[in-house]
């Protein structure tokens, strides 16, 4: 069965952006060394990528706003004003734990939580996410858009490797 993985960049307090929904931040401690060593491995493993529309509208306004950076990927953006979807990225208001349950029985390589916050808590929440990959980034925001909300519960993870490079520290877990 497919896996489910969460693989997203947060400040060393626990930020995913800044105050007004930034990521300029998002580099390691020497500006202009490779920052994507971890990513280029990961992606080789992925064939589906799913966010929420404020994620998607970062991507498409800011990060890459002439070509769509996952053209190799499905793509799900979770929205609640659905747009015409393409054949490489699907608008839907699907609520995202039934969309994850639908796509691990499908066939395919592993499934990519790309953000946001809103859609890692809830399945988080409903124990959906079978692995986080997290890039800790050598900033500390002080305030902005947080990774992790609290849960009901405490979420047991094992932790699977460590990696660093430019001030990144790559942190891999899974569930127990």
């Amino acid at each position: 069965m497919r896996k489910v993985i969460l693989f997203i960049a947060m400040s060393l307090d626990g930020y995913i952006a800044d105050i007004h929904g930034g990521t300029d931040w998002l580099e390691g401690q020497a500006s202009g060394e490779n920052d994507m060593v971890s990513y280029k491995e990961f992606i080789q493993h992925v064939d589906t990528v799913m966010m929420g529309a404020n994620t998607y509208r970062q991507l498409v306004t800011e990060l890459s706003p002439n070509e769509w950076i996952y053209a190799n990927l499905t793509s799900y953006i979770i929205t609640h004003h659905p747009m015409e979807s393409t054949e490489q990225i699907q608008f839907t208001g699907e609520d995202p734990c039934q969309l994850v349950n639908r796509l691990k029985r499908e066939a395919g390589k592993d499934i990519w939580i790309c953000g946001g916050a809103s859609i890692v808590n809830q399945l988080m929440r409903a124990d959906l996410i079978d692995q986080y990959y997290i890039n800790v980034i050598p900033t500390i925001l002080g305030h902005g858009i947080r990774l992790f909300d609290a849960l009901k519960k405490e979420l047991k993870l094992k932790l699977i490797s460590t990696r660093s490079y430019n001030g990144i520290t790559d942190l891999v877990y899974e569930r127990r």
